[in-house]
């Protein structure tokens, strides 16, 4: 029960403060859509990565988060990059 609650405490500060918490990042978000949401939720729940996949993102995206996805930390930075549909960023020197 308290993995439920804390899984849903973290998705809604994700999705209610997204753009304020992440204002400095760089890249472009997309828009929120229902797929946005299952890729978030698979990023966190299954592996990194994957949620990148199902927003069709560049291989080396992907393949990106799929590493990084063995520090625990990453997961949640994954979840928020899917939900928002984050464009760019990552191979532009940028982060």
């Amino acid at each position: 029960m308290k993995k439920i609650i804390t899984l849903t405490m973290l998705l809604t500060v994700l999705l209610l403060n997204a753009d304020m918490s992440f204002a400095g990042t760089h890249g472009r978000n997309g828009k929120v859509t229902p797929k946005s949401i299952g890729a978030g939720a698979l990023s966190l729940l299954i592996w990194p990565g994957i949620g990148q996949l199902m927003n069709d993102e560049p291989a080396e995206k992907c393949g990106c988060h799929a590493l990084l996805g063995l520090t625990g930390i990453f997961r949640i930075w994954s979840c928020y990059d899917a939900v928002v549909d984050r464009k760019g960023g990552v191979w532009e020197n940028r982060i």
